[in-house]
């Protein structure tokens, strides 16, 4: 059996009316989808924003030694 899909043209008001008919565990499943989705944009947004080719392996490697480095002294003088 072939699935058939339809488009339909909705306002975000007729969506909300629709989303407030459904059963608690279906508004909550969605809720769940909905986070996921946002979630799974804002790491891409994330991720896009951060790659670049200006950091060496090398300099991240001196930049985490020098934080080790201090958080250990810091750790120390307690």
């Amino acid at each position: 059996m072939k699935s058939i899909q339809y488009q339909l043209s909705l306002s975000f008001e007729q969506v909300l009316n629709l989303v407030k008919q459904l059963p608690e565990a279906e508004k909550v499943k969605l809720s769940q989808e909905l986070s996921q989705e946002l979630l799974d944009s804002k790491l891409t947004g994330l991720l896009e924003a951060c790659k670049t080719d200006e950091v060496s392996l090398e300099a991240i490697a001196e930049e985490v030694e020098a934080v080790r480095t201090e958080t250990h002294a810091r750790q120390s003088a307690h």
